[in-house]
């Protein structure tokens, strides 16, 4: 097979470096339909036209860009035309989206690489070292960190049908604009929106390439002597994670008038509660449990809380023990509740069980990018992504380019230029023996 040197994705990440930055946070604040992510948006569009894709938006507002079969009339348009061309094509991609002050890698990296790939293809094509069979498309899926709308893979989740739309549109971001009303404002058809097996009919398979958010990279079980680890990893599992909502009641009253024996503080509750879940987790061997977001209600200064709102993340390979570990975590709340004076309400957000990506899929991504990364490993992630969603309706795989630290969702992510450059290449010989 011809292979050629990597295409400059760092280029591609660096025309995008002040999209979206958070001045008060650091790092990168791009929620679905801000301003950022639809500059974001365009910037796609205007790169994939550059590449002579043909660029659609579907219901649900995720974006593709498709390199139809040699002969199609779509190309560099944004009108779709060669529908049947397209069945079981093969689709990378990620997402565009982040957490409030996130890195600049999580999810773009994917989009950008995938582009870089496409430019590696298109060159051997013409170079008569790839002969295609199958359509390729690169995909962006919207709200995948569910930062704005509280359901993390939205978009993926209602293509393959994995949350109701009339629960998604009616979510709402804390302004209080539903999704239904955000999506209709921009361009979208809220009574359309939903699980749409025709365009899930396109997808033959589906490789998303991210940053590791995590040091299984860098372990000493696959670090040279130089304490570096391979620059790509195959992506094997996801575990099983979940977010809930605990809606813990008191007494709103005044800071100043009221005696500390006449309090039904809630506060003080969910302080407890934070401590509660972090021992509760420690106690189960491979349990992550997190509670990052805390919104005491009215939050005055000089008020004592009538209600805190605050949510749980967890995490476990086995579902079973994700259940019984939020289950024990309910019972705690509900007694330090009760000595607090209050009351506590449970509501599960979203819950994504455990999910193994294809095997076939995995062999073959393996055998690809051993070219590129000799003994690059097969790796599980406690980390969410579109492929796990889309993994329950067709085969999906995943490639992990290394994170030096470690460190995800916040502004110290990173990605050497190398080891991106090494991962476009991973890619696209990936995609390659796929087509």
């Amino acid at each position: 097979m011809d292979r050629t040197p990597a295409s400059p994705v760092n280029a591609l990440m660096a025309a995008i470096e002040g999209t979206g930055r958070d001045e008060r946070r650091g790092g990168y604040s791009r929620p679905v339909f801000s301003t950022a992510e639809l500059d974001l948006r365009e910037w796609f569009t205007a790169e994939a036209l550059r590449r002579g894709l043909a660029v659609e938006t579907d219901r649900n507002g995720i974006l593709w860009a498709w390199w139809d079969l040699p002969g199609a009339s779509s190309a560099g348009t944004t009108v779709s035309s060669a529908e049947p061309e397209r069945r079981g094509a093969l689709v990378t991609g990620s997402h565009l989206d982040s957490v409030p002050g996130g890195g600049a890698f999580d999810g773009p990296l994917g989009v950008a690489s995938a582009l870089a790939a496409v430019d590696l293809l298109q060159a051997r094509e013409k170079d008569g070292g790839l002969t295609r069979n199958r359509a390729l498309a690169v995909a962006v899926f919207p709200e995948e960190e569910g930062s704005r709308f509280g359901v993390a893979c939205l978009g993926s989740r209602l293509l393959t049908g994995a949350i109701d739309p009339a629960r998604a549109l009616s979510l709402r971001d804390a302004d209080g604009n539903t999704f239904a009303d955000v999506a209709r404002a921009h361009g979208l058809a809220p009574d359309l929106m939903g699980r749409d097996d025709a365009a899930l009919s396109r997808i033959g398979d589906f490789v998303e390439l991210h940053v590791e958010q995590g040091r299984g990279l860098n372990t000493e079980e696959f670090t040279d002597a130089a304490g570096r680890g391979p620059a790509v990893a195959v992506g094997g599992s996801v575990l099983g994670h979940g977010r809930w909502r605990f809606g813990i009641t008191g007494q709103g009253n005044h800071a100043g008038t009221t005696l500390m024996a006449d309090r039904a503080d809630p506060m003080v509750a969910a302080a407890q509660l934070i401590v509660a879940v972090r021992q509760a987790a420690a106690a189960q061997p491979g349990a992550r449990a997190t509670v990052g977001r805390l919104e005491p209600i009215p939050g005055g200064t000089n008020v004592i809380a009538s209600r805190v709102d605050l949510w749980l993340d967890v995490r476990h390979p086995e579902d079973a023990v994700t259940a019984a570990l939020v289950e024990k975590i309910h019972g705690q709340a509900q007694r330090i509740a009760a000595m607090e004076g209050s009351t506590v309400r449970l509501t599960e957000e979203s819950f994504s069980g455990t999910v193994s990506f294809d095997a076939a899929l995995q062999r073959s991504l393996s055998h690809s990018v051993a070219l590129t990364v000799p003994g690059a490993p097969v790796l599980a992630t406690g980390a969410g992504h579109d492929a796990g969603v889309l993994a329950s309706r067709v085969p999906t795989g995943m490639l992990f380019v290394r994170n030096p630290s470690g460190i995800s969702h916040s502004p110290e992510e990173y990605v050497e230029d190398s080891d991106a450059e090494a991962g476009v290449t991973a890619l696209a010989d990936a995609l390659q023996d796929l087509l």
